[in-house]
């Protein structure tokens, strides 16, 4: 089958389905390999942003969607839906982000992150689609744990929760508190680093003494 037609082929399916598309979906309907399947898309991803269509596809752990492109939001937004546009709070984000890189962590878990009540953050993650439960733990009282969604995947615009960036190591004392004395003697280093002048040349060097000397 000539590359153009799968193209096309793949580009209706993603229109159609409307949804994410596992690539097990699509190498059963094409009867192609995964490899073969994926450097096609990744074709297809390069002529959409060469040609700067309105749409793009996006990968979201092993699915793909056809989606419009973030850059058109403000267009798009007061058309197809007239929902107040969703706001998290800082308080909603911290706790997302906890959650984000601590999968199957439970509401006690991240309070005692955080040092205050959870239930409104977890709540208003929950109605946005942003989290879900994710079972419960083998704790005392069987607490339910929370994992992120793929669309939250969708909306910071990760593949997956591999590409979170990487949290900055800090010591810890035996109360599992950041030690701050580290991190000002750490800022202080860096500091006299950074003031560190440059070697002079030993050909200016040697003119400085000359002249000392005359």
């Amino acid at each position: 089958m000539e590359i153009e037609k799968i193209k096309s082929i793949i580009e209706a399916i993603l229109f159609a389905a409307g949804r994410q598309v596992n690539i097990k979906e699509l190498m059963m309907a094409l009867e192609l390999p995964k490899d073969d399947l994926e450097n096609v898309i990744v074709s297809m991803q390069e002529d959409y942003k060469n040609q700067n269509r309105g749409i793009e596809i996006i990968k979201v752990d092993d699915a793909y969607q056809l989606c419009t492109k973030k850059e058109l939001y403000e267009y798009i937004y007061p058309i197809l839906d007239k929902r107040s546009k969703p706001n998290l709070s800082n308080a909603s984000l911290e706790t997302l982000a906890i959650i984000a890189y601590n999968p199957k962590i439970t509401r006690a878990e991240i309070e005692s992150i955080r040092g205050v009540s959870a239930d409104a953050c977890i709540y208003k993650l929950l109605e946005y689609g942003l989290i879900q439960e994710a079972g419960k733990a083998d704790l005392p009282g069987k607490p339910m744990t929370y994992i992120t969604t793929n669309e939250f995947l969708k909306m910071f615009g990760y593949t997956s929760l591999n590409d979170l960036p990487e949290l900055p190591r800090y010591k810890l004392d035996e109360n599992q508190q950041i030690v701050i004395d580290d991190l000002i003697e750490n800022e202080t280093e860096i500091e006299k680093n950074e003031n560190i002048e440059a070697p002079e040349p030993e050909r200016e060097k040697q003119e400085q003494i000359e002249n000392e000397e005359k």
